[in-house]
C-alpha cells in the first residue's frame, strides 16, 4: 500500500448530490472513532482509479449512501458490488430511491431526514453494522481524539457468550444456551437495545477489552459471565461492566441445583433491569418469565439435540437419529415443547428426503409445534422443505416468506431459505440466507461451504476465497473436536481446494476415506472438489457411483443442479449414472418428482 495512504476503517461511497449528507455521516461516524475516507481526500499525485481501488481494498466497512443519482452511477454501482462481493457492504438510503438490483434484495439502513440524531432507528443499524464488519476484520482498537465521541447510547448492552467453565468442550451447548436465552429475555425491555446474538458471539472465545467492545458497539454496558455444569448442579457468575468506565455496575454469583435454571435466568435479567436504572413493565416480565419450556430436563436434552443439529456430523444419518431420540425424551418430560417437536421435525425431514427413510417424514411433527406454538417459525421452513422436494417451488418459497417475517434472524431459517433458493440455482439470493445462517451459528460449516459454490457460480472469486478461510477454521475446528467427523473433512477438502491447497487436499481425502468411507456427504464434498479443483474425472466418478447406485431423489435432483458437478456434466458416464439411478428409483416407487435443472 502507499505509504501516503493511511488504512481506514470505512470507505463511503456517495454521488455528488448527496456530499451532505455523506460528510454528516463521515462526521458522525468519525465521532464515534473510526478513520473514515472519502473522496475529497484524494491526492493530487494520483490517479482516481488507483486511489478507490486501494481504498476499497483495505477499508473494513464499505458504506454506499443511495439516492435517485447515486443509483444511475456507475461509480457508485461498482463501489457497491465491490463491498457486497468481499461482505463488506453498509447501505443507507436518504431519499427513498429503489436500490438497483440486487442491492434491492439486500438490508439497508433508511436516513432520510435524518438530522445526526445518535438514537435514530436508522443510524443504530448502521453504527451496529459497521461495528461488527470492524469487529470482525480484527482491527485494533480505533483512536480517539478526547473528547470527540459522543456518549454511549443510555440502555443499552451487549451480552458476551458466557465461558463454559465445565472443563468438558461438550458442554459448550449448555453455555451458549445460557447467553442466547438471557439475550432473548433482556430483548423483550422495550426500555433496553440490546446488542444481537450474531454480532454477540463474533467476541466469542477472544480476549476482550471491555471498554473497546463497548465503543465499537456504541453501547452503556457489557454483560459477562462463565457457566460451569456438573451433574445436577449449576454454577454461573455474571458480571456487568460500565462500557466507559471498565468498572463492575454489578455482579453476582449462583450456585443452584438444575430445576433452578429457569428463576435463575429470571433473576439475572431482572437484576440487570435493576442494575442500569430501567423499569421493567408489568407485561415485558411475565413475557420473560413465560418459558418454552418449564422442566430443566427437557432443556437440558432440547439444547444437546440443537448442538448436534448446528455442528455434528452432517452426512452420518446417526446424527438425525441422535436429534430425534433427544428431542422424543423431551417431548416425553414435556409434550408441549413446541420447540423441540419442531428440532424433531427438521431431523426426521432431513432423515426422510437425504436417506430415503420411510415412516415419519416431519410434517406431523412441523404441525404438532405449530398447535402448541402458533409463532413459530422454524416448523414453516419444514414445510417449505417438503413443498420443494415436490417440486412446487412457488408455495415452498411462500412457506420462507412466512417463516422469515416470524422470525428473520433464525439459523434454521436462513439455512432452510439459502437451500429452497440453491435448489432453484437462485445463488445470489442463496448467498443473502447462508450468510447470516453462517453469521448467526459460529460453529457451522456447512453454510460457509455451500458459500463457496454459489460464490464461484457467480463468479465471485473473494467471496469463493472468505468463505473459504471460514469453512477450513469451523471445520478443522469441528475434526479437532470428533476425529471422525467425516463431514467436516468433507467440507474442508472443498474449501482447501478453493484456496488451491491441492497437496493438503489430497492428503485429507486419503486420510477421511480410511475413517468414515460411508458418509455419502463426505464423499461428494470430495468428488465436488476433484471436479473443480483438482481436475480427475476418474476420480470424480468413482466417487459418485456408489452414491448414485443408493442415494435418494433427494440427492438425484442436487447432482443436476449442483454448479460444482458442471464439469463433469456433459461426460456420458455421469449421464449414465443418472439414467441408471432415475430407473431404479422409479421403479421402487420412491415419491418425490425428478426435476430438470432449473433454468
Amino acid at each position: 500500500m502507499n505509504s501516503d495512504a493511511p488504512q481506514s476503517d470505512i470507505f463511503i461511497s456517495y454521488a455528488r448530490s448527496t456530499a451532505a449528507q455523506a460528510r454528516n455521516v463521515a462526521d458522525a461516524l468519525q465521532a464515534l472513532g473510526y478513520r473514515v475516507w472519502r473522496d475529497v481526500e484524494l491526492p493530487p499525485h494520483r490517479t482516481y482509479a488507483e486511489v478507490i481501488e486501494e481504498r476499497l481494498g483495505s477499508a473494513k466497512a464499505v458504506v454506499v449512501i443511495w439516492s435517485a443519482d447515486a443509483v444511475q452511477s456507475q461509480w457508485v454501482c461498482s463501489e457497491a458490488n465491490r463491498g457486497r462481493a468481499e461482505g463488506k457492504l453498509v447501505q443507507i438510503t436518504v431519499d427513498g430511491a429503489r436500490l438497483p438490483m440486487p442491492f434491492d434484495q439486500i438490508q439497508y439502513a433508511d436516513l432520510t431526514g435524518w438530522t445526526g440524531a445518535a438514537d435514530a432507528p436508522g443510524w443504530r443499524k448502521v453504527v451496529a453494522s459497521v461495528a461488527d464488519l470492524v469487529a470482525r476484520s480484527g482491527a485494533p482498537a480505533v483512536q480517539r481524539a478526547p473528547h470527540s465521541h459522543p456518549a454511549a447510547r443510555p440502555h443499552t448492552i451487549c451480552v458476551l457468550p458466557f465461558v463454559n467453565m465445565s472443563g468438558d468442550v461438550e458442554q459448550e451447548y449448555f453455555s451458549d444456551g445460557i447467553s442466547e436465552d438471557i439475550i432473548t429475555d433482556l430483548s423483550k425491555v422495550s426500555a433496553l437495545s440490546v446488542i444481537a446474538r450474531n454480532t454477540a458471539f463474533t467476541f466469542k472465545g477472544k480476549a476482550v477489552d471491555i471498554p473497546q467492545v463497548a465503543r465499537q458497539l456504541n453501547v452503556s454496558h457489557v454483560l459477562e459471565g462463565s457457566v460451569r455444569k456438573a451433574g445436577s448442579r449449576v454454577r454461573i457468575t455474571a458480571q456487568l461492566i460500565d462500557g466507559a468506565a471498565g468498572d463492575h455496575v454489578w455482579a453476582e454469583r449462583w450456585d443452584r441445583d438444575l430445576v433452578d435454571i429457569f428463576a435463575l435466568q429470571d433473576e439475572i435479567s431482572e437484576a440487570i433491569v435493576g442494575a442500569v436504572r430501567i423499569r421493567m413493565l408489568p407485561e415485558e416480565k411475565r413475557a420473560i418469565e413465560r418459558r418454552a419450556t418449564h422442566n430443566p430436563d427437557a432443556y437440558n436434552l432440547y439444547l444437546m439435540a440443537r448442538q448436534q443439529y448446528v455442528g455434528g456430523n452432517l452426512g452420518d444419518f446417526r446424527r438425525e437419529e441422535a436429534i430425534i431420540r433427544l428431542c422424543r425424551k423431551a417431548i416425553e418430560i414435556d409434550a408441549c415443547y413446541a420447540r423441540a417437536w419442531a428440532l424433531l421435525a427438521l431431523a426426521q425431514t432431513s432423515l426422510h428426503f437425504r436417506y430415503g427413510r420411510a415412516g415419519e417424514d416431519g410434517l406431523a411433527a412441523a404441525e404438532q409445534a405449530l398447535v402448541l406454538e402458533p409463532d413459530l417459525a422454524e416448523p414453516h421452513a419444514v414445510k417449505a422443505r417438503h413443498l420443494s422436494e415436490q417440486g412446487r417451488s412457488k408455495e415452498a418459497f411462500a412457506e420462507i416468506a412466512i417463516a422469515l417475517d416470524l422470525d428473520p434472524e433464525s439459523y434454521e431459517v436462513n439455512l432452510a431459505a439459502g437451500d429452497v433458493n440453491f435448489r432453484e440455482r437462485r445463488f445470489e439470493d442463496a448467498i443473502r440466507h447462508y450468510e447470516k445462517a453462517a453469521d448467526s451459528m459460529e460453529a457451522d460449516y456447512h453454510c460457509t461451504g455451500i458459500l463457496e459454490s454459489c460464490c464461484a457460480a457467480i463468479g465471485d472469486e473473494e467471496g469463493v476465497r472468505r468463505a473459504a478461510r471460514m469453512t477450513l477454521a469451523r471445520a478443522e475446528q469441528a475434526v479437532a473436536q470428533d476425529k471422525s467427523n467425516g463431514s467436516a473433512m468433507g467440507f474442508a477438502v472443498v474449501a482447501l481446494a478453493f484456496l488451491g491447497e491441492t497437496e493438503r487436499a489430497r492428503e485429507w481425502i486419503d486420510r477421511a476415506v480410511l475413517i468414515d468411507p460411508d458418509n455419502l456427504n463426505m464423499r461428494y464434498n470430495f468428488a465436488c472438489a476433484l471436479c473443480v479443483h483438482l481436475d480427475n474425472a476418474d476420480a470424480v466418478l468413482d466417487l459418485l457411483r456408489p452414491i448414485f447406485a443408493t442415494t435418494t431423489t433427494t440427492w438425484v435432483n442436487h447432482m443436476k443442479i449442483d454448479p460444482d458437478l458442471d464439469a463433469i456434466r456433459g461426460d456420458p458416464r455421469f449421464a449414465a449414472m443418472v439414467a441408471a439411478a432415475e430407473t431404479r428409483l422409479a421403479s421402487a416407487g420412491e415419491s418425490g418428482p425428478l426435476r430438470q435443472p432449473a433454468s
